[in-house]
C-alpha cells in the first residue's frame, strides 16, 4: 500500500517566512494598483522565492498493513468449575481459534483470568485483559471477547477506561434457570473474649426457588455441632455463638442444599474468631508464712492481665485474741464467698504451703474445690513439709483429684530441679531456658516432698529422680503439683537462679487450657495452598493424619519426627474451602484461602453485569448454551466502522487499518539556497533593465 503527502522543511523559520510573504504581498499590491509594468514578472519571481524558502517536499511511503489484535479473555474463576462451565469454556476457546484461522488478517490473542490469587478480590478478568494487551497499541484493537460466566468484579465504570475503542463482546457460560441456595456472612466478629458469646449475622438467600418455607442453619465450633436455627429466605438472622477457649474458635454455618442446586460450596460459610481472655482471675491462698510466700505474690501481681485475690491466713479461728476486734488490722478469711459462692468465677486457685490443721477450710469447702476442677477447673499446688503431714490436704475431700499423694518422707539435701523423660516432649518444659545443658544451668535447691502413687505426666524431678513437677488432667480440669517450696531461691537468683518465671507462666497458661501448650494436640495452619500440619504427643511411633477435602476427598499424610514430641508435614491443597484433619483422636480445621470467599458467594451465571459496557462499545452479550448440552458459536465477520458489531448469530471485528512503514521516498520540489540566489539574480537584471528602458 503506497500514500503520497507534501511536507517542508524551510530553509528559514517560519515566522521570518511569514514576515517576507506578507512584505512581498505589499509590494505587489501596490504594483498592481499603480499599473506599474513587470508586476506580474515580479508577482511571479517572488512566489518562487517563498516556494524555495519553505522548501516544499513530496513524500512517498510504502506501507505493510498490520493485523488486528482480539484478545480473547478466558475465565478460569471457581465459579467456572461448576457444571458444565469449563466444558464450554473450552469449546467455545476451540471454536474460536477455528474461527480466527479463517481470518488471516486478524491476530488473537487468548489470555487466561480470574486465577485465585490467595486474597478476597472475586473475579478479575480486566486487570488480566489491561496486562495481556499492555504491549499493544489502542489502535490495533479490533475487538475483545470475554468467556466467561458474567460473575465478574472489576468492571470498569466506562467504555473510556477500557484504554481502547473496539467493540467488547461476552459469551456467557452456565444456562437459564439456574437454581441456588446461599448462606451469606453479613457480620462476623474476628476477636472473642473467652467464656463470653459473640454474635455472627447472616442472611439465607435463594435464586431459582419462589419458596419461603423456613431453612434450618446447622451451628458447628471446630467441628462439633452446637445447635439449628430457622430462618426464612432473605431473613437477617442473629446467632449467639459461646467462645469456648484461647485461640481461634472455627464456626461452620451451613443450610441444606435444594434439589437440583447448581453447587453446595456457598451453602456452608466459616467464621474465625480468636479467643482471647479477659483479665484472669486468681485466688491465691498463702498457708504458714515460709521464705518463698513473697515470691508467688510477686510473680502474679507483676503480670498486668492477672486480678489477683490473696489472702494469708495468719491466724486460725482458735488462736486466742486479746487485742480488741477494733483495733485489728487483720479481716476474718472470707471462706463462704469465696468456695462457695463465687468459686467458679475464678481461673486459677493456688494453694502455697497450706495445711488443714485448723480446719480454717471445713471438708465442704474442700469438697467445693475439688468439684470446682472435675468441672473444668485449675488447680496449682506448691507444697512443703506439710503435704506430708496428717493435716495435708492429702487427707482431704481433695485427695480425689490428686496426681500424686505423700509417701511420709521430706527429702532435705542439695539437688539440682532436672527435666524427666517426658519433659523435652512436653510443650511446658520444652526447651526451658536453661535446660539444653546437663546438668541445667539452674540454682540448686534444697527440700522435696516424697510421694507415691503418681498419675499424669511427670515434667521436673528432683532427688534421685523422684518427681518434682507433675501435671493431671481430672475430670474436665487440671492439676500441677510442685512438690517444693524452694522456687523462691531461683527468684533470689541463688546460684544463679533458673526460670522461674517462664516455668510458672506455661504452668498456669497449661492449667488454663493455653491451646499452644496442649501436650496432646494435632494443629493445623494455612500459608497460601499449602497447609502445614503438626502433631504434638507424648507418644512414641509414627504419626498419618486423614485429610478430608472441601469436596469430600479423603487423603492419607504421613508425619516426620521433628523434635521430641513434634511430628509435622506440609499438605498441598487442590481445592479453596474447610479441610478436616484427623488422627483418630484429634480433629482439627483449616480453611484454605478466604472466610467465605467472594468468587463463591453468587454464583448464578449472568448476562447484566458487562452488558452496560457492551452497549457502551456497540458489542454483544450473548449465552453458549444451546440448551442440549453443546454451545452454539456465533460467526466472526470483520467490519469497517458501523453502529454497532454484532448481530442474531454474528460478533463483529472493527477493521482497524493499522499499518507500519516500510518505505519512504523524499523528492524535493524547490531550488534550494542555489536557485534562489539565481533568482535574485534574474530580477536584479530585470530591474536594471527595465530602469533603463524608461529612462529617456
Amino acid at each position: 500500500m503506497t500514500s503520497f503527502h507534501l511536507s517542508f522543511a524551510p530553509l528559514i523559520p517560519w515566522a521570518f517566512l511569514i514576515a517576507f510573504g506578507v512584505a512581498a504581498l505589499v509590494v505587489l499590491g501596490l504594483g498592481f494598483w499603480t499599473r506599474r509594468r513587470g508586476t506580474w514578472w515580479r508577482a511571479l519571481g517572488l512566489i518562487a522565492i517563498l516556494v524555495s524558502l519553505a522548501e516544499p517536499r513530496l513524500i512517498r511511503e510504502d506501507r505493510k498493513p498490520l493485523k488486528d489484535i482480539v484478545p480473547i479473555v478466558l475465565d478460569a474463576s471457581g465459579s467456572q468449575t461448576i457444571g458444565e462451565r469449563t466444558a464450554q469454556t473450552n469449546a467455545a476457546r476451540a471454536a474460536l481459534e477455528r474461527a480466527f484461522a479463517n481470518l488471516p488478517n486478524v491476530e488473537p490473542r487468548f489470555i487466561t483470568g480470574g486465577e485465585d490469587s490467595g486474597g478476597n478480590e472475586g473475579t478479575k478478568l480486566f486487570s488480566a485483559l489491561k496486562d495481556g494487551i499492555a504491549d499493544v497499541p489502542p489502535d490495533r484493537i479490533g475487538a475483545a471477547i470475554f468467556v466467561t460466566d458474567g460473575v465478574v468484579h472489576d468492571i470498569p465504570k466506562n467504555a473510556d477506561a477500557l484504554g481502547f475503542k473496539a467493540p467488547l463482546h461476552a459469551l456467557i457460560t452456565g444456562h437459564e434457570g439456574e437454581r441456588d441456595r446461599r448462606i451469606e456472612l453479613i457480620e462476623g466478629p474476628r476477636f472473642g473474649i473467652v467464656g463470653q458469646d459473640q454474635t455472627i449475622v447472616v442472611r439465607v438467600l435463594e435464586a431459582g426457588n419462589n419458596s419461603n418455607a423456613p431453612i434450618d442453619v446447622d451451628v458447628r465450633r471446630d467441628g462439633q455441632k452446637l445447635f439449628t436455627r430457622s430462618a426464612v429466605p432473605g431473613e437477617v438472622l442473629r446467632i449467639p455463638v459461646p467462645i469456648e477457649h484461647a485461640g481461634q474458635n472455627v464456626f461452620e454455618l451451613e443450610v441444606a442444599s435444594l434439589p437440583d442446586e447448581l453447587t453446595t460450596l456457598n451453602n456452608k460459610l466459616v467464621v474465625t474468631i480468636d479467643g482471647i481472655r479477659d483479665k484472669l482471675r486468681v485466688l491465691l491462698v498463702s498457708g504458714e508464712p515460709h521464705e518463698g510466700e513473697r515470691a508467688w505474690r510477686n510473680l502474679l501481681r507483676a503480670d498486668a492481665n492477672i486480678d489477683l485475690v490473696h489472702f494469708t491466713i495468719l491466724r486460725s479461728p482458735e488462736s486466742s485474741m486479746t487485742v480488741p476486734e477494733n483495733q485489728l488490722a487483720l479481716i476474718a478469711f472470707p471462706t463462704q464467698e469465696l468456695f462457695e459462692r463465687d468459686i467458679e468465677h475464678f481461673d486459677l486457685i493456688i494453694f502455697d504451703r497450706y495445711s488443714n490443721q485448723s480446719l480454717i477450710l471445713p471438708p465442704q469447702y474442700l469438697q467445693n474445690i475439688a468439684d470446682y476442677v472435675q468441672n473444668g477447673g485449675a488447680l496449682l499446688m506448691s507444697v512443703g513439709p506439710e503435704f506430708a503431714s496428717p493435716q495435708g490436704l492429702a487427707n482431704s475431700p481433695m485427695s480425689a483429684i490428686l496426681p500424686g499423694h505423700p509417701d511420709g518422707n521430706v527429702l532435705t539435701q542439695e539437688f539440682r530441679p532436672a527435666i524427666s523423660d517426658d519433659g523435652p516432649k512436653h510443650p511446658v518444659t520444652r526447651d526451658l531456658p536453661g535446660s539444653e545443658s546437663d546438668p541445667p544451668q539452674w540454682g540448686e535447691w534444697f527440700r522435696q516432698i516424697g510421694v507415691g502413687d503418681v498419675h499424669g505426666n511427670t515434667l521436673m524431678s528432683g532427688i534421685d529422680g523422684k518427681p518434682l513437677l507433675v501435671l493431671s488432667h481430672e475430670g474436665k480440669g487440671r492439676v500441677a503439683l510442685m512438690l517444693s517450696d524452694q522456687m523462691w531461691l531461683w527468684a533470689r537468683e541463688y546460684q544463679g537462679g533458673g526460670p522461674h518465671l517462664e516455668l510458672m507462666r506455661r504452668v498456669s497458661h497449661w492449667l488454663m487450657k493455653e491451646p499452644e501448650l496442649e501436650e496432646e494436640a494435632l494443629r493445623a495452619a494455612v500459608q497460601g495452598k499449602t497447609i502445614f500440619v503438626e502433631r504434638q504427643s507424648l507418644k512414641d511411633g509414627a504419626v498419618s493424619v486423614k485429610i478430608t477435602a472441601p469436596s469430600g476427598k479423603e487423603d492419607s499424610l504421613a508425619l516426620s519426627p521433628s523434635s521430641p514430641g513434634l511430628s509435622k508435614a506440609q499438605y498441598a491443597a487442590g481445592e479453596l474451602g474447610l479441610y478436616k484433619i484427623s488422627d483418630g483422636e484429634h480433629n482439627v480445621l483449616a480453611n484454605v484461602g478466604t472466610d467465605n470467599p467472594l468468587e463463591f458467594q453468587d454464583v448464578i451465571s449472568n448476562t447484566q453485569m458487562l452488558k452496560p459496557l457492551a452497549d457502551e462499545t456497540r458489542g454483544t452479550i450473548r449465552r453458549l448454551d444451546d440448551g442440549h448440552g453443546g454451545i452454539t458459536m456465533p460467526r466472526l465477520i470483520m467490519q469497517d466502522e458501523a453502529s454497532t458489531f454484532g448481530g442474531g448469530d454474528y460478533i463483529g471485528i472493527h477493521h482497524t487499518g493499522a499499518s507500519v512503514i516500510a518505505g519512504v521516498a523524499v523528492t524535493p520540489l524547490a531550488l534550494g539556497w542555489d536557485g534562489i540566489l539565481v533568482l535574485l539574480g534574474l530580477m536584479l537584471i530585470a530591474w536594471l533593465y527595465e530602469g533603463r528602458t524608461r529612462d529617456p
